[in-house]
This record gives structure tokens, C-alpha cells and sequence, in this order.
């Protein structure tokens, strides 16, 4: 593959894990229309918003992991730009630096619609994409994975996005918010619990490698089940259908948790990591339907 050329920052972006970025505004954009304070314009640019800091992330996880020699020769996980050569160090912090600004001008966009007080959490956005693997303590080599995922993708995307239409906040948003939260970091425990021994001789301190393998199988399983058990809220507001809905993506995440604890270490854990993104999409569309019936 030619260097820094479209196809490598294509790749380097992992276009795949948008859909991790779409499913919380997506919710909240639903939110907002049964509640009556839909509007198209900054439902769009909450979207791209989400989208370009999902990418902006990906990037200075890139970088750094490349940096601190995380991603070694023994990588299980899908191939990064830096660490195969695609993309350069120096190219990658000037593409870091690009999408930070796109994202800072849709915020700006954003101010138009939710008002000043969305300065300090795209602030906060642009800063924990950092801290997560970069600085001095990085985030995601300390355990704080799993929360951070709770807050940014999911208190802050569905809460946000409900608010700059509706200048509210609400219970359906605080369960909506959780749920969505809990379900996509099943995805992130996917990832520390296939690269477990890796991350271990990295000093990467997961709750997997904390905990161990087993303990990370069982959040897994739990973090899908408690997040269908947030929609059990929807009761009060006589949405039957966004309780009854998303408990079909139970099914398919009971099967996924067999197979992952079947196949319990190496590269064929990213059929599972594939399978967890479906399955994450459908609850968000099931959920979505649900609302709106």
C-alpha cells in the first residue's frame, strides 16, 4: 500500500466502529421526536460531530499505541496504520490535527442550537480523546476504558444530542443514555478480552487483565443484559414496544457469548468483535422502532 495515500487513512480511520458513534445520536434523535423537538439541522450535525471525533480517536489511539509499542508483531487485533507503515508518524499527527478542527467547527455549528454551555463537554470530547492513550497517564493503560465508554458513549452523545434540540433532560434519556453506554462497550470488552496476554506484557491494565479472562466473559454477557433491562423504563412512558423490542438482541448476544467463550483466545475472537457490531446495531434499530410505534 502506497504511504499517507486515501486508501491508508480510509483504513486508519476504521469506518467499521462508526457504527459505535451513530447508535447513541441515534437514539437521541429519537428521543427528541417523541418528545416532539426533533429538528433535522442539528441532528445532522450531531452526527458528523460524533463521527469525526470517533475518527480523531482512532488516529491518536493509532499514534500512541504505535508510539509506546503496543502494537507489536503479535497483534490479534485488525492491522494499524502506523504500526504497518501506511501512514507516518508525522502525517498521522498532522491528520490528528485536521480532524480536531473539523470537529471543533461542527461544535461550533452546534452552539447555534444547544447554546454556550456545549463549549465545556465538546471541550471535555476533544480532551478524554487524548488522555485515553496519550499523556502521561493514559486512560485506557489504568482500567478507565469501560467508564469512559459509559460517559462519551453514552451520556454524552444521547444526553447532548437530546438537548440542543430540546434545552431538557429527562429519565428516558438517563436509561436510553445507560443502555446505549453498556451496550458498546461490549464492544470494548471484546477487544481487552482477545488482546488480554498482549496487553499484559504491554502494561496494559484492563479489567480483563485485572481480573482475567473469565471475569471479562461474564462483563461482557452482563453489560448486554443489564442494557435491555434499562429499556424496561420505557414502561412508564407506555412504550411497550421499546421494552419488548430490543429484548429480541438477547438472543443473538447469548450465542455471541457462547461462541466467544468457545473460542477463547487468538485472531478468530474478531469474528466476535464483527458479531458484537450487528448485534449492537440491531438493538439500537430495534429500540429506535420501538419508540416511534
Amino acid at each position: 500500500m502506497k504511504q499517507n495515500s486515501i486508501k491508508a487513512w480510509l483504513l486508519a480511520s476504521r469506518p467499521k466502529t462508526l457504527t459505535g458513534a451513530a447508535i447513541p445520536v441515534m437514539t437521541g434523535c429519537t428521543l427528541a421526536y417523541i418528545y416532539g423537538f426533533f429538528n433535522p439541522i442539528p441532528a445532522v450535525l450531531c452526527f458528523l460531530f460524533a463521527f469525526l471525533m470517533q475518527i480523531d480517536a482512532n488516529f491518536i489511539n493509532d499514534l500512541y499505541d504505535f508510539l509506546k509499542g503496543t502494537d507489536r508483531a503479535d497483534r490479534l487485533g485488525p492491522e494499524r496504520a502506523c504500526a504497518q507503515g501506511w501512514i507516518s508518524p508525522e502525517a498521522m499527527k498532522k491528520g490528528i490535527l485536521v480532524t480536531t478542527i473539523l470537529a471543533s467547527l461542527t461544535g461550533v455549528g452546534l452552539l447555534w442550537y444547544g447554546g454556550w454551555e456545549m463549549i465545556p463537554v465538546g471541550v471535555l470530547c476533544i480532551l478524554f480523546a487524548f488522555l485515553y492513550t496519550a499523556g502521561p497517564y493514559p486512560l485506557a493503560y489504568h482500567g478507565w476504558g469501560d467508564v469512559l465508554v459509559l460517559i462519551f458513549f453514552g451520556f454524552v452523545p444521547v444526553g447532548c444530542t437530546f438537548y440542543v434540540m430540546a434545552h431538557s433532560w429527562n429519565l428516558s434519556v438517563t436509561f436510553a443514555s445507560l443502555a446505549c453506554g453498556l451496550l458498546i462497550d461490549t464492544l470494548l470488552m471484546v477487544n481487552n478480552f482477545r488482546d488480554r496476554e498482549q496487553d499484559a506484557i504491554s502494561g496494559k491494565r484492563t479489567l480483563v487483565v485485572r481480573f482475567g479472562a473469565r471475569a471479562g466473559l461474564i462483563a461482557y454477557f452482563l453489560l448486554g443484559v443489564i442494557a435491555c433491562w434499562c429499556c424496561f423504563y420505557f414502561l412508564w412512558i407506555g412504550k411497550i414496544y421499546a421494552v419488548i423490542l430490543p429484548q429480541l438482541y438477547l438472543l443473538l448476544h447469548i450465542l455471541t457469548t457462547m461462541k466467544m467463550a468457545r473460542i477463547n483466545r487468538g485472531k478468530e475472537l474478531n469474528l466476535i468483535l464483527g458479531e458484537t457490531s450487528r448485534n449492537m446495531f440491531l438493538f439500537a434499530l430495534l429500540l429506535t422502532i420501538g419508540l416511534l410505534l
